[in-house]
C-alpha cells in the first residue's frame, strides 16, 4: 500500500491500539528499509500534532469533533474550501493564510476555528495534508534571474515550481515558453518553494499537444506499468495444472462463447456465456466471469497495482487498463478458472433458481458486434460460422430481450445516445444509466445477462450476511427534473411526474418514450441522462434507480477491468472455503451456500468472525480511494471528449448555428448546438438590444423594454464568437431566436436588488 498520512490514518478505527507492527504488516513496509524509516517519521509527526497518541507502545487516534476531513477546493481567485465526503456536511472555509501549504485537490484534516452562523459558511484551519491530490501538474516554462520556473497551467493553483533537469529534458532551454509535464519532487516545505522536474514537453501551447496526452499529464495518469508489476504479471502460469482444478465444476464441455468489442486477442475478455436447455423446456444460463482473485491475492504487487489504479480508464484508442496483460482473461480454446452463475431462466426471463460455482471452462469463440449482428439478420450469417454459434446466439438473444423486458416491468431504463460512449465495461459501468447506441448491438445483448449476474451475485452475498460492495444511486434531485420539464414544456412536449413531489424510474420510462419523437431527441436524451445523479460503490446495501433495484446491486462481472469486483471476488471464495453451512457442527440440517435455496434460510454467521472482520475491514479500506478513483476516470473522458468538442468549435469560429437554451443563470444562458452537440455560454454582456432582467423562478432572462425573453428551451441562433481550448469554454452570441414576453410573463417579478444588470455583468 502507498505510504501516505490518510492510508496510514484508515488503519485506526474505533479509538482502539495498534501495534507498530501490525501497521508495518499493513503498510507493506516490513521488508523495506526505508519505507519503515519513513512510517516511523510519519508515527513520531502525527504524536507530535496530536493527531495520535502513544499508550504502552501501541498507537491511538485522538478523537475531535473539530477535526473534519475533506478534500480542498479552490478558486482562481485564491478562495478555498474544505469539501466533506457527506453531501449534507457544511464545506469549510479556508483561508489562504490557513491553508499550510495545501494546494487545491488535496485531501486535507481541518480543524474548525469558526461554527457557521446564518449564510456564512464554517471557517478552519488546515491541521494536516492527508493526501496530495497533485503528484504532477501541466505548466508553462519561464526564465528569471534565479533559475528556471513552471507556472501551472491550473489557474487554481496558485504558485510557480522551480524546476531542474531530468533524464528526459536535460537541458531547460528546451522548455523554455512551453507547455511541461512536471511530476512533483518537493511540496513546499516552510520558506521552500515547491521543486519538480519535467518529464516531457508537450509543446508550445495546449491545443498542440494531443488531447489524451494532456489529459493523461493532466491527471497523472501512467499508461505503463512498473518493470516488477509487469514481470509478475508475465510470470502468472498460462496453462492450468491439475490442482487448480481441484473443487472445482468442470464446465469445458459446454459450449461457451465470449461476446464483446474488445480488439481480437485481448487480454481483458472476463466475461462468457453458456446456454443449454433443461428437460423442463427451461434454460440454464451461464455466466463465467475470469477467476481473477485467485491469481491477484491481497496485498500482492497485482493488487497493490490494481487498487491503486481503481479502474481501467479507456480515452478514445487509448486503454489504461487495471492490470497489465496477462493470462487471466478468456482466450479461444484455452482452458480458463472461472466464477459461474448457472441460473435456471422460463421463457419469461423470470428467475427459477440458481447456483454459484468455482469452475473451469473453455470459451469456444469470441463474437464481435458486427458478427452477431450478422447472426441476428436473417440470410446475413457467414457460412463459416458454426451452426451450433448461430442457434446460441439465436437463442441468446431471445433470453437476452425477454430479461430487458423483465426489467422494464420492474420500472427500469435506458437512454438511446446518438453518439457512443466509450463502453469501458459492458454493464451499465461508469454511467448513471445504462445507454444504447445503433452500433453498440454486443453490448446490448450481453449488458441484460450481466446486469442479472451482478444482481443475483450481490444480491446472494447480501442474504448470506457477509460484507460486499453494493452499487448504490439516488433518486435525481427533483429541482433537476423540473427543470428538464420546463424545457422541454416550452418546446410542446409536456412532460410530467407521476406524482408531484417524487420522481420515480417509471418517469423516466415516459419521458424517453415522448423525447424520443421530438426532432432534437438526441440533445433531449443527452439533457435526460445529465439529470441523473452518478451511481457510487458503498458498503451499505441501497437501491439503483436507473435499474430499478431496491437493493443488493453490486458489480463482479468486469475483475479484469474494476478492482471492486476483485473485492466481491474475494468474498464470494471465503464463502465457498470457509463457509459455514449449519447452525454448529451438532446440527443435522445443512445449507447450500452456493445455492438459491439458501435464501431466507440462514440464522447464523456464515464466515468465522475473523474472517468477516478481515472483509469488513477491507472493503472499508479501499472504498474511498476507489469512490476517488471513478469520480477521476468519469473526469478524465469528460475533459477528453470537451478538449475534442473545442478542437472541433476552433475551427468554425464565426459560424453561425441553431442552437437551444439548456441553462439560464444571471450572468447569461447556455446554448446547446443541435447540429454539434457543443455547449457553450451567452454572456449577458453581448446582449446589446436592451437591459435584461434575470427572473430565478421562470429561468428567464427578459428585455425590460423590447419584451424579448430567453428561456429554457427556446431556440436561438449563436455566432461562436471565442473559444478557450484548455478551459474548453466557448463564447456565444446571439444572432437571432428567442421568444416574445407575455403580459403575464411581465407581471412576474424579478429577483430584486440581486438581479444583475447589463452593466453589472460587465464588471463582474
Amino acid at each position: 500500500m502507498e505510504l501516505s498520512i490518510k492510508n496510514l490514518l484508515d488503519n485506526f478505527a474505533d479509538d482502539k491500539l495498534v501495534a507498530p507492527k501490525v501497521l508495518e504488516k499493513k503498510m507493506g513496509c516490513e521488508d523495506d528499509p526505508a519505507n519503515l524509516h519513513q512510517l516511523q517519521i510519519a508515527l513520531d509527526a502525527l504524536e507530535r500534532v496530536g493527531i495520535l497518541v502513544k499508550e504502552r507502545g501501541k498507537y491511538r487516534r485522538v478523537k475531535d469533533e473539530n477535526l473534519v476531513e475533506g478534500k480542498l477546493r479552490c478558486s482562481s481567485k485564491g478562495f478555498c474550501f474544505a469539501i466533506q465526503d457527506d453531501d449534507s456536511s457544511e464545506d469549510i472555509y479556508i483561508r489562504e493564510s490557513q491553508l499550510s501549504n495545501a494546494w487545491n485537490g488535496d485531501r486535507v484534516l481541518v480543524q474548525v476555528t469558526k461554527e457557521g452562523r446564518r449564510r456564512r459558511s464554517p471557517e478552519g484551519e488546515v491541521r494536516l495534508i492527508l493526501e496530495r491530490g497533485n503528484p504532477s501538474v501541466l505548466a508553462r516554462v519561464r526564465r528569471l534571474e534565479q533559475g528556471w520556473r513552471g507556472k501551472p497551467l491550473d489557474d487554481r493553483l496558485l504558485f510557480e515550481l522551480e524546476l531542474l533537469p531530468s533524464e528526459a529534458v536535460t537541458d531547460l532551454e528546451l522548455a523554455e515558453e512551453q507547455l511541461v509535464h512536471v511530476e512533483i519532487v518537493r511540496y513546499p516545505l516552510g520558506q521552500y518553494p515547491p521543486l519538480g522536474k519535467i518529464t516531457q514537453i508537450l509543446g508550445n501551447d495546449a491545443q498542440s499537444a494531443a488531447d489524451t496526452e494532456l489529459v493523461c499529464c493532466k491527471y497523472g495518469l501512467n499508461r505503463n506499468f512498473s518493470e516488477a508489476v509487469r514481470t509478475v504479471a508475465a510470470s502468472l502460469p498460462s496453462k492450468l495444472k491439475k490442482t487448480d482444478l481441484k473443487n472445482r465444476l468442470d464446465l469445458r464441455s459446454l459450449l461457451t462463447l465470449a461476446i464483446t468489442d474488445e480488439l481480437p486477442g485481448s487480454a481483458f475478455v472476463d466475461a462468457a456465456f453458456s446456454l443449454v436447455q433443461t428437460p423442463t423446456g427451461d434454460w440454464q444460463l451461464g455466466v463465467h466471469i475470469a477467476d481473477v482473485s485467485h491469481y491477484v491475492t491481497p496485498d500482492s504487487p497485482l493488487d497493490r497495482e490494481a487498487s491503486r489504479r481503481g479502474t481501467t480508464i479507456c480515452l478514445r484508442g487509448v486503454t489504461l487498463p487495471l492490470l497489465p496483460e496477462s493470462p487471466l482473461g478468456f482466450v479461444p480454446d484455452q482452458e480458463r478458472l472461472a466464477v459461474s452463475l448457472l441460473v435456471t431462466l422460463n421463457g419469461a426471463g423470470e428467475v427459477l433458481e440458481y447456483e454459484l460455482q468455482p469452475s473451469v471452462i473453455q470459451v469456444d469463440q469470441i463474437l464481435n458486434s458486427a458478427q452477431v449482428q450478422a447472426i441476428l439478420t436473417p440470410g446475413e450469417a457467414s457460412p463459416e460460422m458454426p451452426p451450433a454459434v448461430t442457434e446460441e446466439v439465436t437463442q441468446l438473444a431471445r433470453l437476452s430481450q425477454a430479461l430487458h423486458q423483465q426489467r422494464f416491468q420492474r420500472g427500469g431504463f435506458e437512454i438511446s445516445l446518438a453518439q457512443a460512449y466509450l463502453h469501458t465495461y459492458d454493464d451499465e459501468g461508469l454511467l448513471p444509466a445504462l445507454t444504447v447506441t445503433p452500433a453498440a448491438i454486443a453490448h446490448s445483448l450481453v449488458a441484460e445477462f450481466l446486469l442479472l449476474a451482478n444482481q443475483t451475485i450481490i444480491s446472494h452475498l447480501q442474504t448470506l450476511g457477509v460484507p460486499a460492495v453494493y452499487r448504490v444511486q439516488s433518486p435525481p434531485e427533483l429541482y433537476d427534473v423540473q427543470e428538464l420539464i420546463k424545457l422541454t414544456g416550452n418546446l410542446g412536449i409536456p412532460l410530467s411526474l407521476s406524482q408531484e413531489d417524487t420522481v420515480q424510474p417509471q418517469d423516466y420510462q415516459n419521458f424517453i418514450r415522448q423525447l424520443a419523437t421530438s426532432d432534437v431527441a438526441p440533445l433531449l436524451m443527452e439533457l435526460l441522462l445529465e439529470t441523473l445523479k452518478p451511481a457510487s460503490d458503498s458498503a451499505v446495501s441501497g437501491p439503483h434507480f436507473s435499474l430499478a433495484s431496491v437493493q443488493g446491486y453490486g458489480h463482479f462481472t468486469a475483475p479484469l477491468r474494476r478492482y471492486t469486483d476483485i473485492l466481491n471476488h474475494r468474498v464470494l471464495h471465503a464463502i465457498f472455503t470457509e463457509g459455514r453451512d449449519r447452525r454448529s457442527s451438532r446440527s443435522k440440517e445443512q445449507v447450500n451456500l452456493r445455492h438459491s435455496s439458501a435464501v431466507g434460510e440462514i440464522s447464523w454467521n456464515v464466515l468465522p468472525p475473523e474472517i468477516q472482520r478481515e472483509l469488513e475491514s477491507a472493503i472499508t479500506l479501499h472504498l474511498p480511494h476507489l469512490q476517488e478513483r471513478e469520480k477521476v476516470a468519469l473526469q478524465v473522458m469528460k475533459d477528453l471528449d470537451g478538449l475534442m468538442k473545442v478542437k472541433q468549435m476552433q475551427e468554425r469560429t464565426g459560424e453561425v448555428f441553431r442552437g437551444l437554451i439548456t441553462g439560464i443563470q444571471s450572468y447569461g444562458f447556455f446554448v446547446e448546438l443541435e447540429e454539434l452537440m457543443v455547449e457553450g455560454l451567452v454572456h449577458v454582456s453581448s446582449l446589446r438590444d436592451d437591459w435584461y432582467e434575470y427572473r430565478s423562478r421562470q429561468q428567464t432572462l427578459i428585455g425590460r423594454k423590447n419584451r424579448r425573453q430567453y428561456r429554457l428551451g427556446d431556440r436561438v441562433e449563436v455566432q461562436v464568437k471565442n473559444v478557450d481550448y484548455y478551459r474548453q469554454q466557448i463564447d456565444l452570441v446571439v444572432v437571432g431566436g428567442g421568444s416574445e414576453a407575455t403580459e403575464e410573463d411581465l407581471e412576474e417579478p424579478g429577483v430584486g436588488p440581486e438581479t444583475p444588470s447589463n452593466m453589472e455583468a460587465e464588471l463582474e
